[in-house]
């Protein structure tokens, strides 16, 4: 079953008398009904809305954000933190050398996946920071974000270029920035094709890139060379907070520190990873070659999931992820109220999957290495396209 979930029908309620519906063509009158035209795939230019037409349909308010409500979730993320921190570590003086000992073996993975869903939910906050919707002030927001990503080793200025251009450029076949298929001359490593995604290429990216050679620690790249100071002060954030974790590493030992900080920092890396994969790849996403391409189409084609109750909480809701690929200055806050929105207005647009996540990662990773290769002169790619071409 494809990823787009339409409804079939509208409630079939009109107020339309019987001779203004029979004046009405067919078309009309389906859409007066409620009942979806065409499928997702088979929609053309003339079917999508344009961005204005789509902005219209969300309330003008989705679109302000809160200094005081952002701020209250950036300070809530940082106190979870550090209680988890301090609970563990608590808890486990308790248990060591008592007759519940084994209750150690619960503790920590508990830990380590609180932890991690925790340094993500930071993570977003700084993601709010660099698409402007954490204030109107976008050096304020520059400043908390670049403190916010040193906290777990993220060089904040030159991720948010590179994100910017991964926004600018959704859906595209030879510009998105991850996990985009390949071209038929190119040649995806073992790394870009996502074999190592829970956690390992999110720090190989940051150094190396993923289809482009880039390292975001390098503040001449061409991407973040206009943006220089601001990456310069981001690796220093960075190169900090890393003297710091050295210092802690020195004071508790190496075997704490990886079960304090490491392992939920890995947690973190794959939630980044396989998240970011699973928002833009499912057997139907359309991508489109540059000559076809548009900033809605290509943004339209994000897919939204749902991480269950907790991870949505704590990841303050990343998996509402359509509306915000389309409008990347609404707050995190008001994603899903826009949302609603959306999809009562455009229904035959909206794209959810309902798949268990840790299935839907396996089955769109062997379907993207299978199928994630299309021809050089190609305009639009799909897996389901290549799997029926494939037989």
């Amino acid at each position: 079953m494809g990823v787009v979930k339409r409804r079939e029908q509208r409630t079939a309620v009109s107020t339309t008398s019987p001779t203004s519906s029979s004046s009405s063509s067919p078309k009309q009158q389906q859409q007066q009904q409620g009942v979806r035209t065409k499928k997702w795939e088979d929609l053309d230019d003339a079917d999508i809305p344009s961005l204005v037409e789509l902005k219209r349909a969300l309330p003008a308010e989705s679109f302000k954000s809160e200094l005081s409500t952002s701020l209250y979730y950036a300070a809530r993320d940082l106190v979870f933190a550090g209680t988890l921190l301090l609970a563990v570590q608590w808890l486990d003086s308790l248990l060591l050398g008592s007759a519940l000992h084994s209750l150690r073996y619960v503790l920590w993975p508990t830990y380590w996946f609180l932890q991690g869903t925790v340094f993500w939910g930071l993570f977003v906050v700084a993601h709010d920071c660099g698409h402007g919707s954490f204030s109107p002030n976008q050096r304020l927001n520059d400043c908390i974000g670049t403190v916010l990503n040193a906290l777990i080793l993220v060089p904040y200025m030159s991720w948010r270029l590179s994100h910017r251009h991964h926004h600018k450029n959704t859906g595209c076949l030879d510009k998105d920035e991850v996990y985009r298929p390949f071209r038929e001359h190119e040649r995806p490593s073992v790394i870009q094709h996502g074999y190592f995604g829970l956690g390992i290429t999110w720090p190989i990216y940051l150094f190396h890139g993923y289809a482009t050679p880039r390292s975001h620690f390098n503040w001449n790249d061409p991407m973040f060379i206009k943006h220089k100071i601001g990456t310069m002060a981001s690796v220093a954030g960075v190169a900090s907070m890393a003297f710091v974790l050295y210092k802690w590493e020195q004071r508790i030992g190496l075997a704490a520190f990886a079960m304090l900080y490491v392992v939920p920092y890995f947690v973190f890396a794959m939630y980044l990873m396989l998240t970011t994969f699973l928002h833009h790849t499912e057997v139907d996403t359309p991508w489109y070659g540059v000559d076809s391409w548009t900033y809605v189409k290509g943004n339209l084609s994000s897919v939204d999931r749902d991480y269950g109750w907790l991870v949505n909480e704590l990841a303050h809701n990343i998996g509402t992820h359509q509306v915000h690929h389309l409008f990347p200055i609404i707050p995190h806050y008001k994603l899903v109220e826009a949302t609603s929105y959306f999809r009562e207005e455009f229904p035959e647009l909206v794209r959810v999957s309902e798949t268990p996540i840790l299935s839907a990662f396996w089955n769109n990773l062997v379907d993207y290495v299978k199928f994630g290769t299309c021809a050089e002169d190609a305009q639009f790619h799909s897996i389901a396209m290549a799997k029926a071409k494939a037989g």
